[in-house]
């Protein structure tokens, strides 16, 4: 490739193995955006399991005030995904599926397990967000606002699930770890493919 009047330009390319920061920053907006999209998908299966039954106004209540801070953090990385023309993991279809299928079935075990599920995602996501943070430092601060006040969001959640007896769900620690593995591999895969 020649620049002006023919000179080379010089393309420093990263060592082998090496990211550059785009490429970073293009993994954090993909894997952010497919976490919050399974967000979205897992309480949509709790409300379509939890909605309408006697006595779970509260619990319902409390889950479509996090369904729609969800939301909103899926609109934020749905415009960032655009604007910096990140490609979206090639794994929506099954964080579709599998969000609202794990939304559904914590839900279908009771309010405690969905709010089990609710503590264990959010944990991983609060870990998650603080790496990305310590990551980005200064060097995007758009994408750092986003992920400092989401991971609030995120923290918030994971008190409110723990408030609403998450702990008090049958086989909580069991339960919690397999949902917390889940969410690792699923960042894992979110980030590279």
């Amino acid at each position: 490739m020649t620049g002006t009047r023919d000179k080379p330009i010089k393309r420093q390319m990263p060592l082998p193995g090496a990211r550059s920061e785009e490429r970073r920053a293009h993994a954090m907006v993909r894997v952010d955006h497919a976490g919050e999209f399974g967000a979205v998908r897992i309480y949509e299966g709790q409300l379509a399991v939890l909605r309408g039954r006697p006595g779970m106004e509260e619990t319902v209540a409390e889950i479509e005030h996090m369904a729609a801070q969800e939301d909103e953090h899926l609109e934020t990385f749905d415009r960032l995904v655009n604007e910096r023309g990140v490609r979206p993991t090639a794994l929506a279809p099954v964080w579709h599926v599998a969000g609202f299928a794990l939304g559904a079935a914590t839900a279908l075990m009771g309010p405690k397990a969905a709010m089990a599920c609710t503590a264990a995602v959010e944990t991983e996501i609060d870990n998650h967000y603080a790496a990305q943070l310590a990551e980005l430092d200064d060097k995007d601060p758009e994408l750092a606002g986003h992920v400092k006040k989401f991971r609030e969001d995120e923290i918030e959640h994971r008190e409110k699930a723990i408030e609403h007896g998450a702990e008090e769900a049958p086989a909580y620690p069991l339960l919690s770890g397999v949902i917390r593995l889940g969410c690792r591999a699923a960042i894992r895969l979110s980030e590279k493919i």
